[in-house]
């Protein structure tokens, strides 16, 4: 048996060398080169997220790092940019890489994103952004999606808040033996539905410390964990944060817990729908905050507001309602987002919001400075910039027009007679390519990049012959 499921765990990092406590975060540059010329660091990965979300870069001697890299940032080919999960580049991206001779843009680092690896002993990771030539950043990176939208609110005095709420199923086999398998017939670390249960969860609970302890070490703070529906399914829930922190802190856990499976010889998985049993989910808590702190969607006491929002947030929430599906590529980007998307699969289909409502993609919980939205539409493969850059931007387009908010639904929203989400990616690909909406808060240009993203992962599909249509016409057919 693997001896991190079952057998008990030894201490986290007590096959590490003995290291002093986690230096804060992000890590000051000072304490970089301390550590630098103690030995303590021999690696700096400077690094941005994908299309996908990955964390994608290279590894720099830490001197040039802190000589020539930290200011004028690192070469990478810009194709980085334009590809899909198997990093291949189709046509249609407004940043065409064919088209720019396979060039190169600058990740610049943001030092407020340096870390150390607690997986990857002696190396630091520092997020960026990505350039031009001129030194103008990239429009389509999704980092600069997420902050476009970001400088429309302070431009109003405000800022976001955002909390993402991750799931993953955990394989008894190694990653190794998965690909050999074809991902066929792969045994879960659980074998019951262990939604909030504690016995039969105990088997993964060593797997899952380790995740949490190697996260809290990175800077992140754990707030919860518990199992969940699938066999083998498991919530790690952080506390929220500045929107942009949040999402670089999502792409670093999910690529640290990744590399830790892969060192404990198994597997997980955050694709939206492994199976036939409960899809992963990325919910995302987002409320805003003025310049003085306190809360934009608090009720103000004017009596203006109802249930306890304010008018900002009833126009908020009413924004996520007639953006929702013109905006759905954006939180579903894959074949596999839209499995997940069903009645009775404790994910939403129909657009609606709700007070404590599970069964709505919007539901809205917490009073006063704890009022905020969940956006239970993203998957656990969504891309966590854009998915927050979408809530953000129709949660805008809803308080500039002083969109009217409808009556709350109860019950289950799936069975109502309500407007639905995109049944497909390709639905999901038209409604985004036909928005004026999203041409207006987002840009022609990010438009087309990501419906051309959406129209390569609906080509290479189409391209594939499933296990379904071999069973169903090889000798029948």
């Amino acid at each position: 048996m693997n001896p991190l499921i079952g057998d008990g765990l030894p201490p986290l990092f007590e096959t590490l060398p003995p290291s002093p406590p986690p230096p804060p975060f992000p890590v000051p540059l000072e304490r970089l080169r301390a550590d630098v010329e103690a030995g303590g660091i021999t690696d700096v990965i400077v690094a941005l997220p994908d299309l996908q979300g990955r964390v994608q870069g290279s590894r720099v001697a830490p001197r040039d790092f802190a000589e020539r890299v930290l200011e004028h940032g690192f070469d990478a080919c810009l194709y980085l940019l334009a590809t899909d999960v198997e990093m291949e580049s189709r046509p249609g991206y407004a940043t065409d890489p064919w088209g720019g001779g396979l060039g190169d843009f600058a990740i610049l680092p943001d030092p407020g994103t340096l870390r150390y690896l607690p997986w990857d002993p002696g190396t630091a990771l520092v997020l960026g952004d990505a350039l031009d030539a001129d030194g103008r950043p990239v429009p389509v990176a999704p980092r600069q999606v997420l902050k476009a939208q970001l400088d429309r609110l302070a431009e109003r005095g405000w800022r976001a808040l955002a909390g993402t709420e991750l799931e993953f199923l955990v394989f008894r086999d190694s990653y190794q033996e998965a690909f050999e398998g074809d991902y066929r017939g792969l045994t879960t670390a659980t074998r019951f539905n262990s939604d909030y249960a504690l016995p039969e969860v105990t088997e993964i609970d060593p797997f899952v410390r380790r995740i949490r302890t190697a996260m809290e070490r990175t800077g992140m703070r754990v707030e919860s964990a518990r199992g969940e529906c699938h066999p083998g399914q498991y919530e790690i829930v952080f506390r929220y944060d500045d929107a942009l922190r949040t999402c670089d802190n999502h792409v670093v856990y999910k690529a640290g817990a990744k590399a830790l499976a892969a060192q404990a010889g198994v597997a997980l998985t955050f694709m939206a729908k492994y199976d036939g049993g409960e899809g992963n989910s990325c919910h995302v808590h987002l409320s805003l905050r003025d310049g003085t702190g306190a809360p934009v969607f608090a009720d103000d006491g004017s009596g203006s507001g109802r249930y306890g929002m304010s008018e900002h947030m009833e126009h908020f929430v009413a924004g996520q309602l007639a953006c929702m599906r013109e905006f759905s590529l954006l939180h579903a980007p894959n074949v596999n987002s839209f499995k997940r998307l069903s009645p009775q699969a404790y994910a939403p289909s129909s657009i609606a919001w709700g007070l404590d409502n599970r069964t709505c993609p919007v539901r809205v919980v917490g009073q006063g400075e704890s009022a905020r939205i969940e956006f239970r539409v993203p998957g656990g493969d969504a891309n966590p910039y854009l998915s927050v850059a979408a809530i953000i931007a129709a949660g805008l387009y809803g308080i500039d027009r002083e969109l009217p908010l409808p009556e709350p639904t109860a019950g289950d929203a799936g069975a109502a007679d309500l407007p639905r989400l995109p049944a497909s990616l390709e639905e999901a690909v038209l409604a985004w390519e036909e928005s004026e909406i999203a041409r207006s808060v987002f840009g022609p240009d990010i438009v087309r990049h990501y419906a051309a993203a959406g129209r390569a992962e609906l080509a290479a599909f189409s391209a594939t012959v499933s296990d379904f249509e071999r069973r169903r016409h090889f000798e029948r057919g």
